[in-house]
């Protein structure tokens, strides 16, 4: 009788153990999964930085409006690194969108001769378009004053670029900015006073601060030059510490500063803005920043 109890029991323990398999429980709880159903995965979440945007507009001076790029004392906006058509340029805006995409969906707010200070109204005008990328290259007119005293001081350059980029949030929350440095200008004076038709150019006004009297070595002509390169780093340092401020903003960590402009990258005509091939290398520049996984330190 015991040997058949045993076995009885036995049975028993099977039959529940076979009941329980079949009904998809676990050690766990009946509210669990069964172990042969897969888990879905998690979505991917959205990445903040769009590496490919449909759309662009640029604000800024001179350099984004391509002057002296194809003519004398004129702009050149086909020649933009910003936004320019010029197959020899190859713009960002071409880059992204393709030739006919840059043409519909491109937009050239940068005025000859701005100032930090015009960075406001250039973007209020830029946000009607609602662009996905707002390009920034801004602050070589703030150090190129007629005398060091009317540089733009670094506190009023940091508000106005504060202000344009709240403005620029308020309206279009998800906008990406790409920010400039601001270049070298120093280095611009030291290759092109070696052409003495840039200099007679020089002469009718260009960066005074900087290019005035460009052949003179003495200390004072070295003190001045130092005080205007000093007060570029200090911009430089100023678009790193507010764009760093925002999640959607992108600064070239200082590429375009660092880039050793040559005579062959600066106008023919006045030897400091650049040449046709000098807008293609800050194409190339910008594109490398807004395309990168991760931002440039």
């Amino acid at each position: 009788m015991r040997k058949r109890g045993r076995r009885t029991r036995g049975a028993l323990a099977v039959a529940a153990a076979a009941a329980l398999g079949v009904a998809g429980c676990d050690a766990v709880g009946g509210d669990s999964a069964a172990p042969s159903e897969s888990a879905k995965p998690s979505p991917k979440p959205t990445p903040l930085w769009d590496r490919s945007p449909a759309s662009v507009a640029a604000v800024g001076d001179s350099i984004t409006r391509g002057f002296d790029a194809c003519d004398v004392l004129s702009d050149c906006p086909e020649a933009s690194w910003a936004t320019g058509a010029s197959p020899e340029v190859d713009s960002l805006a071409v880059r992204l969108l393709g030739r006919t995409g840059a043409a519909q969906r491109s937009w050239n707010y940068a005025v000859t001769g701005a100032r930090m200070a015009d960075l406001p109204g250039q973007m209020a005008q830029a946000v009607r378009r609602k662009p996905q990328l707002v390009t920034v290259m801004v602050g070589a007119n703030d150090a190129c004053r007629r005398t060091l005293s009317a540089m733009t001081p670094v506190s009023a350059f940091r508000a106005d670029f504060e202000d344009s980029l709240r403005s620029l949030r308020k309206a279009l929350p998800k906008a990406q900015v790409f920010v400039a440095s601001v270049p070298n200008l120093k280095r611009l004076w030291s290759e092109g006073r070696s052409s003495p038709m840039g200099k007679q150019v020089w002469k009718l006004g260009i960066c005074p601060s900087m290019l005035g009297d460009a052949d003179a070595l003495d200390s004072a002509a070295t003190l001045r030059r130092d005080t205007v390169q000093k007060r570029v780093e200090d911009y430089n340092k100023v678009l790193k510490e507010v764009c760093a401020e925002d999640e959607r903003c992108r600064y070239d960590g200082g590429a375009v500063y660092d880039y050793r402009f040559g005579t062959g990258q600066l106008s023919r005509w006045d030897y400091f803005h650049p040449s046709v091939n000098g807008q293609a290398r800050l194409a190339e520049i910008a594109y490398r920043t807004v395309t990168a996984k991760e931002p440039l330190t």
